[in-house]
Parts: structure tokens; C-alpha cells; sequence
């Protein structure tokens, strides 16, 4: 699939003054050291291994962790902490979707409390204009087991089918209150051996609360193979059930963990073969989307230059409006700004997903953005080329 933006060479995301025009000098500058240590993938091994051993040792680094990387790439340890990075940023034009980032919980009490953060989100979102979506992870409310047996079509013992209904329970308290408030709930993906039942709940809440516009919205993993035509089936029952759809299309997250399990258990790998397949899915499910506007709704997550620059060409093409509800871009807060905030400055609707939480808690979340960021090719090294030409910029 061949598209060309016609915006002068693709410059648009070169804009280094619009895209750091919230940083500091002294922030300009942690960004920078920040993503020159994450360029030395020994440098992330050993700062990872030697960051979990302190916090295990209940070692005073949280203060460090905390002035460092967590402020980069989080918003703080609760949502009233987050407060001034949503203020900060809306004042560009750009939204905030408040993540909170605590993973690996797998008590029910955790999964009640995480449910009540979410609903407490969703309460704040309504207030502040600069808030309008929120999110969370399927296994924030419930057992990745229960997943996994639902979606292997296993039978529950009683005591997990007790379990299975109040994860649906948690799923319906918070897209309701969503409907009720006019919010829009991302639902993240994961594991694609967890995914089916996800998908299925995702699906069973879209029914209930899409019926007028979407509120609902469940994550394509385009690394997989075979979403595109996930995509279509799901489609294709909304319209003859006469409820809409909405997506976060993302390429993904656990692709090694994916193919190290396919060739473990001896199947097909859900992954596709190589970067090109995944960036052809990304971008045929996403003008799949946005030629089905009137019956799905879209938030394109992507760190990937052409990928945006596609989607601004094909909004263009099919006469859609930039500030149309139904499509966002997002990316993550502490990363791709040059991408954020010059989208937002030509007119587009865009968010940071921004990561909150206890920095003990939100460790996982941080250290896997360091690891993606080290296995992306290019990326960092992109993120240090403009900031050093923003210095440079400012020496002038």
C-alpha cells in the first residue's frame, strides 16, 4: 500500500520548537540523558537489574527513580499529582488519558480497588475538559487464568464462574458510569492467549453502551496477523446488530513473549513475519476504520511517523474533519512529542496516555519502556537527534 503525504518532504514532525515548547532548558536536557543511557541496551540490562534489586532491598532510590525516569515518563503517583502535566499540556491542544500503570496484582481486593481507581477516573475525567477518554487492562479486573480457560472454551468450576461474573460486573460498572458521563473507555489488549475472552467481554459492552456512539473501545494488536479479519467479523456484526465499534489500533506489545510461547507449545505464531507485515496491517486496518467511519470510531496509538502522516492524508482524501470525534492519535507521555504536539497544532485531536502510580508499583510499566524503546530501531535515536537539534535551536 502506497501513500504520499503531500506536505513538503514530510517535514512537519521536523518541528522541534512547536514539539519541545513546553520543556524547560533543564528538561530538555534530562530528556536528552535519559534517552542517550536507553540507547546502551547494556546500560538499560544493568540499570534494570540494579533499579529491582534496590527496591527490593527497600534501598532509598525512590527519590532518583522519581526526579529521573519517573517523571519523564509518568505524570505522578495519583491522579491529583497529574494534575499540573494535564493543565501543562492541554494548553497545546493536548489531551491526557490518565493510565494507571500498577501491574502484576492478582488478588481479588486489588482487582475491586483497581476498579474503583478506574471509576474515580472516570468521575475526574468529567470534570476537566482536557480529559475525555480512560483506560484500562483487562487483567487489572481479573485473573489472567480465567481469561486464558474462558478464551480455550474450558468449563469454569463453579467458584471461578463466580469469579468470571464479577470481572464482567467491574467491566459493566465502568462502562456505565462512562455512558452516564460521556467518556470514552479504551480497553488496552494483551496476550493473545488471553485475548479471546477480552475481546469478548470488550464486545459484550459494546453492545450495551455503543448503541448511539461509541464508548466502548477495544485494541487492535496489528502485529497479529490475523486482527484484519477480527476486525471485519466485528464489524460486520455491528451493523447487522445496530451498535457501533470503536478501536485503539496499535501494533503492539508482547510480540517476543508471543513467539518464544508459539515455538514452546508448537503452533502457529500469531505474529506477523516481519516489520513491513505489521506496518502494512497497521496501516490497512487503520483506512479500513476511516472508511467505515459512520459505524466505528478510531484512536490511532502510534509512535510511527508515516503511519500518521497516512492517516492525515486519508482524512484529507475522505473529507474528514480534523477535530471529527472519531478519530484521535495518541502516543505516550514522555515520548514522540515532536509527533503530539505538532498534530495538535495543526488541528488534529490527540492524547498522551499518561502513567500514574506509586513508583515502586509503576517500576514494570517503566522498565518495559526502556526495553521497547532499546528494540525499536530508530526510534531513540530519533527522539535524540531532534532534541539535540532543539538545543542547538536555542543556542541560537
Amino acid at each position: 500500500m502506497e501513500y504520499f503525504w503531500s506536505m513538503n518532504t514530510q517535514s512537519l514532525f521536523d518541528n522541534t520548537e512547536v514539539a519541545f515548547a513546553l520543556k524547560s532548558d533543564s528538561q530538555l536536557e534530562r530528556a536528552y540523558f535519559l534517552f542517550k543511557m536507553i540507547s546502551y541496551e547494556p546500560m538499560v540490562r544493568i540499570g534494570t537489574a540494579a533499579t529491582n534489586f534496590a527496591l527490593k532491598a527497600n534501598l532509598p532510590v525512590e527519590g532518583l527513580i522519581r526526579s529521573t525516569v519517573f517523571d519523564h515518563f509518568c505524570g505522578g503517583i495519583n491522579e491529583e499529582d497529574c494534575l499540573p502535566v494535564i493543565d501543562h499540556m492541554f494548553t497545546k491542544g493536548v489531551s491526557s488519558v490518565l493510565d494507571y500503570s500498577v501491574e502484576g496484582k492478582d488478588k481479588e481486593a486489588t482487582f475491586d480497588e483497581a476498579k474503583d481507581k478506574i471509576l474515580k477516573i472516570v468521575r475526574f475525567a468529567d470534570e476537566k475538559e482536557a480529559m475525555p477518554i480512560v483506560v484500562f487492562k483487562p487483567t487489572g479486573f481479573g485473573r489472567f487464568f480465567l481469561y486464558q480457560k474462558k478464551g480455550e472454551g474450558k468449563t469454569f468450576t463453579e467458584e471461578e464462574q463466580e469469579e468470571w461474573n464479577r470481572i464482567i460486573a467491574r467491566f459493566d460498572a465502568v462502562c456505565q458510569l462512562a455512558k452516564e458521563k460521556d467518556v470514552e473507555v479504551l480497553i488496552d489488549a494483551e496476550e493473545s492467549w488471553m485475548q479471546d475472552a477480552a475481546d469478548e467481554l470488550c464486545e459484550l459492552m459494546m453492545r450495551k453502551y455503543n448503541v448511539e456512539k461509541p464508548i466502548v473501545y477495544n485494541t487492535l494488536q496489528t502485529y497479529r496477523w490475523d486482527r484484519l479479519d477480527y476486525l471485519k467479523g466485528l464489524h460486520k456484526r455491528a451493523k447487522a446488530d445496530n451498535f457501533k465499534i470503536g478501536f485503539k489500533i496499535v501494533r503492539g506489545a508482547y510480540m517476543e513473549k508471543e513467539r518464544d510461547r508459539a515455538e514452546e507449545k508448537g503452533y502457529k505464531s500469531p505474529i506477523c513475519d516481519n516489520k513491513q507485515a505489521t506496518d502494512d496491517n497497521f496501516n490497512t486496518c487503520m483506512k479500513y476504520m476511516l472508511d467505515n467511519l459512520e459505524t466505528i470510531s478510531i484512536f490511532i496509538g502510534t509512535h510511527n511517523e508515516q503511519s500518521c502522516y497516512l492517516a492525515m492524508e486519508l482524512m484529507d482524501k475522505l473529507g474528514i474533519d480534523k477535530k471529527d470525534n472519531n478519530v484521535w492519535f495518541g502516543q505516550l507521555y514522555g515520548m514522540s512529542d515532536h509527533i503530539s504536539f505538532n498534530l495538535a497544532e495543526q488541528g488534529y485531536n490527540v492524547a498522551k496516555y499518561v502513567p500514574f502510580g506509586p513508583v515502586k508499583d509503576v517500576m514494570p510499566y517503566l522498565i518495559r519502556r526502556a526495553e521497547e524503546n532499546t528494540s525499536v530501531a530508530g526510534q531513540t535515536s530519533r527522539e535524540l537527534n531532534l532534541l539535540k537539534q532543539e538545543k542547538k535551536r536555542r543556542r541560537l
